[in-house]
């Protein structure tokens, strides 16, 4: 899941993601804002979800993808679109854009 925090004075936004996996005891971030670096996600034990927030410029959009326990790759399910990836699946689109 996406959530999204506009600032009305920076020309950026404050997304958080948010990943729950049945099988996960680590998930990583991994997306063309950070080089394909994966970030560790912090797991909220009480809602069984793992969060990362991340700022990013406004009006563009980024790809991602989460992965789950170093080798299971995953979308995020409620993404705002997704694309093909060299790879033969999709990664998820995150947008900027104000709405």
């Amino acid at each position: 899941m996406l959530n999204k925090r506009f600032f009305k004075t920076k020309d950026e936004a404050e997304i958080t993601f948010e990943f729950s996996h049945p099988e996960a005891t680590e998930v990583s971030l991994i997306g063309e804002f950070n080089e394909w670096e994966p970030k560790p996600m912090k797991l909220n034990k009480k809602l069984g979800v793992f969060k990362y927030k991340q700022r990013l410029p406004i009006d563009k959009e980024f790809t991602f993808r989460y992965l789950v326990n170093g080798e299971i790759w995953d979308n995020d399910h409620q993404a705002d679109n997704y694309v093909a990836n060299e790879f033969g699946s999709e990664n998820s689109v995150v947008n900027t854009h104000r709405i």
